[in-house]
């Protein structure tokens, strides 16, 4: 990992849910976003500030944190761009990967 993760709590949700933080920061860093909000599931809402503060800290870009729903992928919040939003990040409990759709498991 390129990025050090100072915190207990995330190191645990690294570890168990897979999440690369490395390839979060590299790409606001690549892109040049300088405001981005996360939305995260009520299981990791204890570490939302901990996730904001470790892609702001590595980014330099300003984390807004998403209150609302997070019901899954397709609830995506709406009408952050006057905010100046310019990427919404979101976190899941479970594994998502759009090159494994359509393949049977068996």
């Amino acid at each position: 990992m390129k990025y050090t993760i100072k915190n207990e709590g995330l190191k645990y949700l690294t570890e168990k849910y897979d999440i690369n933080f490395d390839s979060i920061i590299d790409n606001i860093i690549e892109k040049k976003y300088n405001k981005v909000a996360i939305q995260i599931p009520d299981g990791f809402k204890l570490h939302a500030l901990d996730i904001a503060d470790m892609i702001s800290s590595n980014s330099q870009a300003e984390v807004y944190i998403w209150g609302g729903s997070t019901y899954g992928a397709c609830d995506v919040p709406i009408g952050l761009e006057k905010f100046g939003i310019k990427a919404i990040i979101q976190f899941g409990h479970a594994r998502f990967r759009a090159d494994e759709l359509g393949k049977s498991s068996g």
